[in-house]
């Protein structure tokens, strides 16, 4: 099993055994933490929570998913993990793997984790208009990629 999370202390690793239990029990394969609830959705900037807005509608809508966040931390049996066959480097990611476990039929749980501000530093992705814009263009890259080939392979 492997368990993916920021290293900003933002995401609460106390949370890992409490992501992991239902993947060890066989109630899930995938295991996402939302931070789109209550105070922890407050931690994230108004750019943040639009985006994810936005990329979890658009998948929910093309892949019949329930997501409501693109939260980096998650977990998911190794196994699971390689029949994805991940493709991105960077970006879009987070977004691939959601995408793609849907697709490939996973069992997926997501509930809501605490989140917390960051205390230091300035996230190269949140905290500059470029690393917005170039996070948010490839988020919407990968959704309609994914999209193209699914429609158009057959």
């Amino acid at each position: 099993m492997l368990v993916f999370l920021d290293a900003d202390f933002c995401d609460n690793p106390k949370m890992i055994f409490n992501m992991c239990e239902p993947i060890a029990k066989g109630s899930a394969e995938f295991f996402l933490g939302s931070r789109m609830h209550g105070v922890s959705q407050k931690c994230l900037t108004p750019p943040q929570r639009f985006g994810n807005w936005l990329a979890a509608r658009l998948m929910n809508l093309i892949w019949q998913t329930h997501y409501t966040d693109l939260g980096p931390f998650r977990a998911i049996r190794r196994t699971s993990l390689d029949q994805l066959n991940m493709l991105d480097t960077n970006f879009g990611w987070t977004v691939e793997m959601q995408i793609k476990a849907a697709q490939a039929g996973l069992k997926i749980t997501e509930i809501e984790v605490p989140y917390r501000h960051r205390d230091y530093g300035q996230s190269k992705v949140s905290g500059t208009v470029s690393g917005v814009w170039h996070a948010g263009t490839k988020i919407l890259y990968v959704i309609f990629r994914e999209f193209w080939a699914q429609r158009f392979s057959s």
